[in-house]
């Protein structure tokens, strides 16, 4: 606050107070925290990603591990949850045990934690399928943005060229042609280091390679129309005059400010990441057994669902929820980071 002291001859300014201005990423962190929808979609993120760090600390038990004659085994509470489950001491066919917190699958597998140790298949995905898109999408994009002519010309044929399959039928194909390649590769081939590496990873390589190649696409479409629209603003005009070179401009001045929409647009994208590593372990194209997945979870469960709902309908919440959380924390970057709602509440 500024005060004014008036004397005969002079009038003297005391400046009292400063008051520091604040960053679009201060005001949109702060709009991002009152937002509780958002806020609670990255609780139960943080949740996931320390239950996928600390799995063998928090499971009860390894997630191969088979107890045979504990097979379908219930807990009392599930049962309460489920009447047309009837214990055997009932006349019914459910082994009531309260081993296991949430019951046992076909094999006598505890089922909450191949559910923990499931996490950490759909957060690799949830982060590996934005990494890939960035990282070609954004070459893609910047490339055809900046340079424009033949480049553009050439460089969006291709994205129109693999946009004409639909992505979920080409993902199944490449898996499927992934699968039979490397089923008996030649020995001291790529092909076999490749299927070493797959199968080292519990068959989360082939998975990356296939939701990898498709993931690219929108995200070269949208750094594209972004460049255009910045790539003749002043500053970049300014930074071109004075001498910049083309890489300098691409990262220094242009990406900077495009970040934002990407980054919105990647977390509205990994529940759809998510999905798709989902159903391709339901129709088992996915992860390898026994490694555990929450779609080949829900396949399984699914073949029982009328004896033994439970094996089906704890995985789909926890795909559910993991999938929910990402969608309101998408919801809330896009508001929060959005410069027009700048100096708002």
């Amino acid at each position: 606050m500024a005060t004014m002291e008036q004397t005969s001859n002079t009038a003297v300014i005391q400046i009292s107070e400063k008051k520091k201005g604040e960053s679009l990423w201060g005001e949109s962190w702060k709009r991002l925290r009152r937002n509780r929808a958002a806020v609670i979609g990255g609780i139960i993120i943080l949740l996931n990603i320390l239950l996928a760090i600390f799995a063998d600390f928090i499971a009860p038990k390894w997630y191969a591990t088979q107890v045979l004659p504990d097979n379908n085994a219930t807990p009392a509470w599930v049962i309460q949850i489920f009447p047309n489950m009837k214990p055997k001491d009932q006349g019914g066919y459910v082994t009531v045990s309260d081993k296991y917190p949430i019951g046992a699958d076909n094999l006598g597998r505890d089922m909450l934690s191949r559910i923990i140790y499931g996490t950490r298949i759909s957060l690799l995905v949830a982060f590996v399928g934005p990494l890939v898109s960035i990282i070609v999408g954004l070459a893609v994009g910047l490339l055809a943005g900046y340079f424009g002519g033949a480049t553009d010309n050439i460089l969006m044929r291709l994205v129109d060229l693999m946009y004409a399959f639909p992505t979920l039928l080409l993902i199944i194909l490449m898996m499927t042609f992934f699968r039979t390649t490397f089923s008996a590769p030649e020995p001291g081939s790529i092909s076999a280091a490749l299927a070493a590496l797959d199968k080292a990873s519990g068959g989360m390589l082939l998975i990356f390679i296939g939701i990898g190649i498709t993931s690219w696409m929108q995200m070269a479409r949208l750094v594209r129309g972004q460049v255009l629209s910045i790539r003749e603003q002043e500053y970049v005009q300014a930074a071109r005059a004075l001498g910049a070179t083309t890489p300098k401009i691409m990262f220094s001045h242009i990406l900077p400010n495009i970040l934002g929409p990407l980054i919105v647009a990647e977390t509205l994208t990994i529940p759809t990441y998510i999905s798709y590593e989902a159903f391709l372990s339901f129709i088992g194209l996915g992860v390898n057994p026994p490694t555990p997945s929450w779609g080949s979870m829900i396949s399984e469960g699914s073949k029982n669902i009328s004896s033994y709902p439970n094996q089906a309908i704890f995985p789909a919440l926890a795909l559910f929820l993991i999938m929910f959380a990402f969608n309101f924390l998408g919801d809330g970057l896009r508001d929060a980071l959005d410069p027009r709602m700048r100096g708002r509440d």
